[in-house]
């Protein structure tokens, strides 16, 4: 996958699983629900330790995701990011290094990083090779309530001192998400809005009409 080809896929609706939202008998459903909705990157994020169950999660996540063109990204794990054949990972402050996640997953996979609510931690992210960085949260969200308040022009800022995608992230909702589209934001990620809604597949088509 070359750059030009990891930033045309670095667009839209960016969903993220929660195994509190999605249990072992609906994950599949809501997944594909999501994606006949129009989400185009789908991340999974499971901090249990049945390695079993992630397995075959993250494997129906990604064939899912290759039935219908979407992105497929693993949260923290490149061990199994790289055993599923995900599109990529996303890393956090306490996970793997860019350059150990780039050494395993090879050039053309697409890694993230989350910033947070510093531009520096963006710039460091660019210089080490990264392929999109993420902000927030960017409202007071009820998946991380503990998490630090950023506010939507950090994605200006960013936009302005790297070249990368940009990820907004935290407590976004259909009545919020204007306020990060004004500001050029290229991917939107969203979990409980999503995955908690009465019609997954409309929520992510209404979203996703947000940012075309």
């Amino acid at each position: 996958m070359t750059p030009a080809d990891k930033s045309k896929r670095l667009k839209g609706l960016y969903a993220i699983t929660d195994e509190k939202l999605l249990n072992e008998k609906n994950f599949k459903e809501k997944i594909e629900l999501a994606l006949l909705g129009g989400t185009r990157i789908i991340q999974y994020r499971d901090k249990s330790s049945n390695q079993t169950k992630r397995l075959q999660q993250a494997t129906q996540l990604c064939e899912l995701c290759r039935r219908y063109k979407a992105t497929s990204i693993i949260n923290d794990d490149i061990e199994l990011a790289h055993t599923v054949r995900a599109d990529g990972v996303h890393l956090g402050k306490n996970d793997h290094s860019i350059e150990q996640a780039r050494n395993l997953l090879g050039e053309h996979a697409i890694i993230g990083v989350s910033c947070y609510d510093d531009i520096n931690l963006a710039i460091d992210a660019e210089n080490n090779n990264a392929d999109y960085v993420a902000f927030g949260a960017m409202f007071s969200s009820p998946t991380k309530p503990e998490a630090r308040i950023t506010h939507p022009e950090i994605i200006s800022s960013a936009k302005n001192k790297t070249s990368l995608p940009v990820c907004a992230i935290g407590g976004i909702t259909l009545e919020n998400i204007t306020q990060l589209v004004i500001h050029d934001v290229d991917m939107i990620a969203v979990i409980s809005s999503l995955f908690s809604s009465e019609d997954i597949k409309l929520t992510a088509k209404n979203m996703s009409q947000k940012l075309s």
